[in-house]
């Protein structure tokens, strides 16, 4: 089973651009050539390139960007942590074609909240048939989709499934790990809910009955997930006694999906702890000059090789310390995202100082995170050069309402569901 996933999932570092129009075996299909009749001024859109594997800097221009809280639209929609439910953030420029959505936070195995963000942004048919609406809009998801809820394969096959309907219209998904993705590999599950294990459990259970066939069942697994709980809810006497061998089975089941060379290890794999596109960077916790100077691309790769159970001299792969481990890695860092009503003035110039040096040595304007839940909703920092977009969206953390950031040429606002229906939005305007 992992021999398997590993065959399917190796690929040697990744220098040189490629064009989404292009075949890449590290995707699961390769994005079309943009549709031409799409461009607002009628020609056609240049294709979105994509440097690293997994992907790190992307290039989609004539595109519109939306980023959100569980999505962050920014002309790229993106979801800040289920944490933080939908949040879209538009960036546009002047031939606004694509729309970026990015599902840009903590999830958390909420999959209702998760399915009420992509809604709000704009990319989920509300009938229940799990379709892509967003057209040529790319979505970016930040990460934390793992632990404190019982959903977490189906949200990851969700977001698959979409990917490649994405890609048939031009749009694209992008997914970002976070600090519960490399707990998860390391074998911490401190943070998992009941339901989760048994998800694992039974998930394992049809990924055996697909003969291991990793596409199919991981795929599928969204239309089987519903059935599956339901089941379970109607077992749940017959358990009684025995919870603790069923607990036991969950947790063994976990361990192999989410070992190093794990299938599910694998999936996670496919995706990078930092993603630049165009003049804006993603991650969970945030990024450091210090990271910068090790090298963005050289961090997500080895990640990426460590999540697969990879190593170059064919012994353990050595653990990303400076992306996953520490409280100021990649992933977990919260140092832009944290309250500034208890820092000092010269802390917060200090601050400042540190993200200016880590946009210019990246060459971007701002830096959209997650992973902190944000009191007050969405909000932007430093001069809005560090956008916060976890709202505490799952469940399991705060059960906050979805709300969206919007950005188009340059000019954001956040986008706020009233009394939780979609048909009641409430606009704050951004400076």
């Amino acid at each position: 089973m992992a021999s398997s996933c590993l065959n399917s999932l190796i690929l040697p570092p990744c220098s040189l651009p490629r064009r989404v129009t292009e075949t890449c075996a590290s995707l699961s299909s390769s994005y079309p050539a943009l549709n031409p009749t799409s461009s607002s001024t009628g020609g056609a859109l240049k294709p979105i390139v994509i440097n690293g594997d997994p992907p790190t800097f992307v290039s989609a221009p004539g595109r519109r960007i939306v980023a959100g809280n569980l999505l962050v639209i920014i002309s790229l929609f993106g979801f800040g942590a289920f944490v933080l439910p939908c949040l879209s953030l538009v960036l546009s420029s002047i031939d606004t074609v694509l729309s970026f959505s990015g599902f840009v936070g903590d999830v958390h195995g909420d999959l209702d909240q998760a399915r009420c963000a992509l809604e709000i942004a704009g990319v989920l048919s509300s009938d229940g048939q799990d379709l892509w609406t967003g057209g040529e809009t790319v979505l970016i998801q930040l990460g934390d989709v793992l632990d404190r809820g019982g959903e977490e394969i189906a949200i990851l096959s969700l977001l698959r499934s979409l990917d490649i309907q994405a890609k048939a219209q031009g749009g694209a998904v992008f997914q970002v790990n976070g600090n519960h993705e490399t707990m998860n590999v390391e074998g911490d599950f401190r943070y998992v809910d009941s339901g989760a294990f048994d998800e694992c459990s039974d998930f394992l259970a049809y990924l055996e009955d697909h003969q291991y066939n990793w596409e199919n069942a991981f795929l599928g697994w969204i239309g089987e997930s519903k059935r599956c709980r339901e089941d379970r809810k109607l077992s749940q006497n017959h358990w009684g006694p025995w919870n603790l061998v069923k607990r036991q089975k969950g947790v063994i089941a976990r361990s192999i999906l989410l070992r190093p060379g794990g299938p599910l290890a694998c999936e996670l794999a496919r995706h990078a702890v930092v993603l630049k596109i165009n003049d804006w960077v993603f991650c969970h916790g945030g990024l450091l000059p210090r990271h910068v100077a090790y090298g963005v691309e050289r961090m997500n790769y080895e990640v990426s090789q460590w999540m697969r159970g990879f190593s170059e001299d064919d012994t353990s792969p050595n653990f990303p310390f400076i992306a996953t481990k520490g409280f100021d890695s990649v992933v977990w860092n919260r140092l832009y995202s944290r309250d500034m009503l208890g820092l000092e003035g010269y802390q917060i110039n200090q601050i400042q100082s540190v993200l200016e040096e880590t946009l210019q040595l990246l060459g971007a304007k701002a830096m959209v995170v997650g992973h902190t839940p944000q009191s007050t909703g969405v909000n932007c920092k430093y001069n809005c050069s560090i956008w916060c977009i976890d709202v505490g969206m799952s469940s399991g953390v705060l059960n906050s309402r979805p709300e969206v950031l919007e950005i188009v040429e340059n000019k954001a606002r956040v986008i706020r569901s009233k009394r939780d229906r979609f048909s009641e939005l409430q606009a704050v305007d951004y400076t």
